[in-house]
């Protein structure tokens, strides 16, 4: 499925205080590559940023007064993400200004454009419990260079976002990706190597474990009312092991 890493700045915390975006950004992913292809947007809000907001993305009135209100880059937003898993870092704040704009344009809400929204908090807080999951931690933890990050924004925040949840999820993929490109290594393009189990340890069960297992064949038969299928197949060759 196609991806799009989505970040958003605002006016302020909360849209029902009349709080609007004016900075809008994703970047696609496709098979687990970040591509030049994206969305990036400045609206205007015809309103001033909080002071507080102002210190995140220092995007002044007077600059965002030249760009399109909302209602005139919405069909812009959906087909961008028509079809597309969504992938937000606190999803819940983005998605509640997406819907209020949206519905402010008279648009459906945002989860119906898209296939899905994914939030990478929540996946970061599942894989890092009682740690710092922002951003900028999640960037030093997978050495990610965030040096030019001196104010937010929504374009480089989706950049740095889409680098980190691909480190995340990199998963089985690591094998492919950190392994040489030799054949006899089993790696992309060449053959797997075969798999010699000859120096695992055997471990013989105990007497204990012994016991506990011809009860729990005993309560086998009893429940069936004729010798269980492992008694009837007799005991395995010691030679061959267990």
């Amino acid at each position: 499925m196609r991806q799009i890493v989505l970040d958003t700045e605002t006016t302020g915390l909360e849209p029902e205080q009349g709080h609007r975006i004016v900075e809008l950004a994703c970047v696609e992913i496709q098979n687990r590559q970040v591509t030049k292809n994206h969305l990036h947007l400045y609206v205007n809000p015809d309103r001033d940023s909080d002071p507080e907001a102002l210190r995140v993305h220092g995007l002044q009135t007077e600059f965002l007064a030249q760009h399109p209100r909302f209602p005139e880059i919405a069909d812009q937003l959906a087909d961008f993400v028509q079809g597309a898993e969504v992938i937000i870092h606190n999803a819940s704040f983005d998605v509640k200004f997406l819907n209020a704009e949206l519905v402010r344009a008279g648009k459906p809400k945002f989860e119906t454009l898209c296939a899905k929204v994914t939030d990478s908090l929540m996946v970061a807080r599942e894989m890092f419990p009682g740690k710092r999951n922002n951003l900028d931690a999640l960037c030093e933890r997978f050495g990610i260079s965030n040096a030019h990050r001196t104010l937010h924004g929504a374009l480089l925040d989706s950049e740095l976002l889409g680098e980190v949840w691909l480190a995340m999820t990199r998963g089985q993929d690591s094998l492919l990706m950190d392994g040489e490109q030799d054949g006899a290594t089993g790696v992309a393009g060449g053959a797997a190597p075969r798999f010699d189990a000859s120096g695992l340890p055997v471990l013989p069960a105990g007497a204990d474990a012994l016991a506990a297992h011809e009860a729990y064949l005993d309560e086998l038969d009893k429940a069936a009312g004729k010798p269980c299928v492992w008694r009837s197949l007799g005991a395995p060759d010691a030679a061959e092991g267990v």
